[in-house]
This record gives structure tokens, C-alpha cells and sequence, in this order.
């Protein structure tokens, strides 16, 4: 690991990305978040399934993005700790010309910065550390500039970010921003949790766990970062059924195993 990273991680403190990594199996993830992971998976037990469908929802959404939607660039910011297989390999099994760009703002994740960007020949990735919370800087840095094109459509991906943010640092906003500067074809792929399958007081006693760190959404908060977008087929659902198939080799959980909505959606 860089000295710099190291000086820069907090590993008395648990992240969000270094424990969804935890849940996922991996081992990029310090004592704090394991901890916190653990009573989270307390109040839910099945938060893991939460994080392995939501990374089975991703990557049907990519591979319809590049199989059927025709897209061969992809801005996915939020990225994470990164698990096999990655955004830019799904896109790239389908279309090797494809070219990613990943954003995040962890710099544990900077540290894995060079197995992202392990491209195949025909296609390029990048890597850029920066803020979803600053849209502008994403969209003029020069790993934007450089590495797509934004006057052809491209697919931004925003997976399991959006609810780190509250309403009063104007989420909706920064996705009409990022959303503005990308041309008609583009699209958008979202999946964000949600209390709305969850009874009480579970919901209440994991609103307050997480309460510090973000807000959940319900399905009219959710299906409003789409507004004046064409939603493709099916729409707004719990992201374990958007357009699943036998890939994901699991039985369909039912709603309330996962609560969270997924969606995908053209820019006209």
C-alpha cells in the first residue's frame, strides 16, 4: 500500500466500502468495520444477500447496458473496493472496445486503483479519485476527458452510493447535474436501499444504527432521480428482480430479504 493511502486511512473507524467488503467475503476491511458490520448483520441477519444481490444487480444491469443498449462507455462512480468481476470485465467479456471510468473518494480503493485498471487490449480504464458530492470536478477531470467521449451516449453508474447522502446535500441535484452532461442515448443505473419492505421496529432499530451515515428512500424518493427518463423494462423494482436470470445461481429472495430498488433508464 502507498505510504500516502496509509496515512490517509482511518482504520479506527468503520467505512461503509470496507464493510459492504466484509459482507461481500473480502479481506480489504480493519477490525472497526468488522464490528460495525456485525451489529448491523445483528438487527438484519441477511444484509450479506443485500450485498451479493446487489452486486448480481449490477452486473445484469451492465450486461444489458452493453449488450443490448449498444454502450461502450461507462462512468461508475461510488465504485468501492473492487470484486471480481469487476464493471469494466462484465463490459468488456461483451464489448473489449468498452471504456470505464471509476470514481471514488476511499482511498483504500486508490490503493486498488491498478487492478482496475487492468483493461483489455481494445478497450481502456481510469481511475479517479473524487467526490460524488462534486459533480464538476468528476466531469472535467482529465480521466473523464480523456478516456470517453461525452458527446456519445454513456452509462452512468451509480450503485449503492446515493443513500450515503441526505436530502440536505441535494442527491437529486447532483444526479440531474451528472445526468445533464451526457447526451441523448445515455444512461442511468441506480440501485439504493430502502425501509419500505422492512416492519417495525426492525426499521426503527436499524434507521438509528445507520442514522449518521446517509438516508434510505422510499420507492417515490427512489423512482424522482429518474424524473423526464425512460425507464426501461421493468421499471422500479427490488433490485434482486430487475431482469434476473439464472446468472446469480441463488433462488430470488423475497422483498424484504433485500430492500432495495434498483432501475435503469435511458436519457432521451
Amino acid at each position: 500500500m502507498p505510504e500516502d493511502a496509509q496515512r490517509l486511512i482511518d482504520t479506527s473507524t468503520a467505512h461503509p466500502a470496507r464493510r459492504y467488503d466484509y459482507w461481500l467475503g473480502g479481506k480489504d476491511n480493519f477490525a472497526a468495520d468488522r464490528e460495525s458490520a456485525d451489529a448491523i448483520a445483528r438487527l438484519a441477519p441477511l444484509v450479506p444477500k443485500w450485498a451479493r444481490e446487489n452486486r448480481w444487480f449490477m452486473r445484469r444491469a451492465v450486461a444489458y447496458l452493453a449488450r443490448e443498449a449498444g454502450i461502450r462507455q461507462f462512468l461508475d462512480i461510488g465504485t468501492g473496493i473492487p470484486t471480481s468481476p469487476n464493471l469494466h470485465e462484465v463490459a468488456q467479456a461483451i464489448a473489449p472496445e468498452s471504456r470505464v471510468v471509476y470514481v471514488d473518494n476511499d482511498p483504500i480503493v486508490l490503493t486498488h486503483a491498478r487492478a482496475l485498471l487492468t483493461s483489455g487490449p481494445h478497450g481502456r480504464t481510469a481511475y479517479l479519485d473524487a467526490d460524488l458530492a462534486e459533480p464538476e470536478d468528476i466531469l472535467g477531470s482529465d480521466e473523464v476527458t480523456t478516456t470517453l467521449d461525452l458527446s456519445r451516449p454513456v452509462a452512468l453508474s451509480l450503485i449503492a452510493v446515493l443513500h450515503f447522502f441526505k436530502d440536505a446535500q441535494d442527491p437529486h441535484g447532483i444526479v440531474r447535474r451528472l445526468v445533464s452532461a451526457l447526451p441523448s442515448g445515455s444512461y442511468l443505473a441506480i440501485s439504493h436501499n430502502t425501509w419500505d419492505y422492512l416492519p417495525e421496529p426492525r426499521r426503527a432499530a436499524l434507521e438509528s444504527a445507520v442514522k449518521d451515515e446517509g438516508q434510505c428512500r422510499d420507492r417515490a424518493q427512489f423512482t424522482r432521480f429518474f424524473d423526464g427518463l425512460e425507464l426501461v423494462d421493468p421499471g422500479v423494482v427490488v433490485l434482486s428482480e430487475w431482469r434476473r436470470d439464472d446468472s446469480a445461481d441463488l433462488p430470488l429472495p423475497e422483498p424484504w430479504e433485500i430492500s432495495a430498488y434498483g432501475a435503469v433508464a435511458r436519457i432521451p
